[in-house]
């Protein structure tokens, strides 16, 4: 009977929505109209009857994800990001202070200079010891990430399309690709060297320095192909956005995502 009962929850569950895959709006969304159902239920039929539509819906949610068919794409339709990012499913906002200028301080570290008068790249000096910086980070990111982010446990994990550093298996931070990350790790090692403010800046202005220069990254850390500018649509079970992307174009490593 035991296993009858556990091959039929295997049959209704649907990992695509469930587990780690589980979505919190969705879930929030689906069990507030499980509530009001089993509510009116409750008021026009009888109070048992309302329970039971309760733990039917309940049951809906925990084993499929979802009680309303078509939730996920209802979610990414008309939930605003300002009801997403309450879950931490969009995009933060940048602070209305002022933001680094990310040229100017590229060039006052003498990472970038003018080629023709208009165009940026990275001066040789700056690409070769950032490159080096990367090659020996890459040796260890596990070690690296967890130095930088301070944390007691960490780990690097690909989960669906970025790249998640953790502590003792909670997410503490995550990057575009382990190509980003190891892009930054070797990059925070060269500007604390030129930058004596570097430390004392807050996580926010390091993180646009920091996606600004990997723009300028001429070689991929992972593989070492070029990069390139792109478009392209990504999705998660509440959004979809169009993005500008500097990927490489030899192996698909994701250096730098932008929300158009």
């Amino acid at each position: 009977m035991a296993t009858s009962a556990s091959r039929l929850a295997e049959r209704l569950r649907q990992p695509a929505y469930t587990g780690e895959n589980r979505c919190t709006p969705c879930t929030v969304l689906n069990t507030a109209i499980a509530v009001c159902l089993s509510a009116i239920a409750a008021v026009f039929l009888t109070p048992v009857f309302g329970l039971l539509a309760l733990g039917v819906g309940v049951a809906a949610i925990y084993f499929r994800g979802y009680l309303v068919p078509g939730t996920p794409e209802l979610t990414k339709r008309y939930l605003p990001d300002r009801v997403l990012r309450w879950f931490g499913k969009a995009p933060e906002l940048p602070d209305p202070g002022e933001a680094v200028d990310v040229e100017a301080y590229l060039f006052e570290v003498g990472a970038v200079e003018e080629t023709d008068g208009e165009n940026l790249v990275l001066t040789g000096e700056f690409e070769a010891v950032w490159q080096e910086a990367i090659d020996e980070a890459g040796t260890n990111p596990v070690g690296a990430a967890g130095k930088l982010l301070d944390v007691a446990e960490p780990g690097v994990e690909e989960r669906g399309d970025a790249c998640v550093v953790t502590d003792g298996g909670m997410k503490a931070a995550d990057w575009p690709s382990e190509a980003a990350l190891v892009a930054d790790l070797g990059a925070v090692r060269v500007l604390g060297d030129r930058d004596a403010d570097w430390t004392a800046r807050d996580h926010t202005e390091q993180g646009r320095i920091l996606a600004g220069l990997r723009v300028f990254a001429e070689r991929c850390p992972a593989c070492g192909g070029t990069p390139g500018l792109g478009e392209e649509t990504v999705e998660s079970c509440c959004r979809r956005a169009e993005v500008f992307t500097y990927s490489c174009r030899d192996c698909g490593a994701c250096l730098l995502e932008i929300e158009q």
